[in-house]
């Protein structure tokens, strides 16, 4: 049997925790003006993408075996246009016994992923790149700012 243990973090103090992570999903030019046209058939594009994200947030721990399940006390995510791609931010605050990282990127992630099923009918050649935590704040270990 292999050494896999979920960190036990029984006797770790609850402090005040956030994680900012970013993503992109890069589109041709057409699909962002369809995007912000509303002209994507399946809808509403970063409405349905933000819910989504959202719920990868609070769900975390289902699908990543080792994660905690966290009392997650805000979420949310931002979108920026540029000109050929959808910038994707998640925010995760928490007051707990570990850190809220793992939630804000898979909330980029499931976002992008969302972006990208929606608009998959007008543009194939998508891609979703640079998922990646840029700041964390709280624990043991401390804070991290990306460079």
């Amino acid at each position: 049997m292999s050494d896999i243990n979920m960190v036990d973090i029984t006797a770790k103090p609850m402090t005040e925790r956030s994680a900012l992570a970013r993503g992109i999903v890069s589109m041709k030019k057409r699909t962002i003006g369809m995007i912000k046209e509303g002209e994507i058939a399946k809808g509403d594009v970063l409405a349905v993408a933000k819910v989504a994200g959202i719920l990868a947030a609070k769900r975390t721990a289902l699908f990543i075996p080792l994660c905690h399940p966290l009392n997650i006390t805000h979420a949310d995510i931002s979108f920026k246009f540029r000109k050929d791609a959808v910038e994707i931010e998640s925010v995760v605050k928490l007051n707990g016994k570990t850190g809220a990282e793992m939630e804000a990127l898979s909330a980029v992630a499931v976002a992008a992923l969302t972006i990208y099923d929606m608009c998959k009918a007008v543009d194939k050649e998508m891609t979703i790149s640079r998922v990646r935590l840029i700041k964390k704040t709280g624990g043991r270990s401390g804070d991290f700012i990306r460079r």
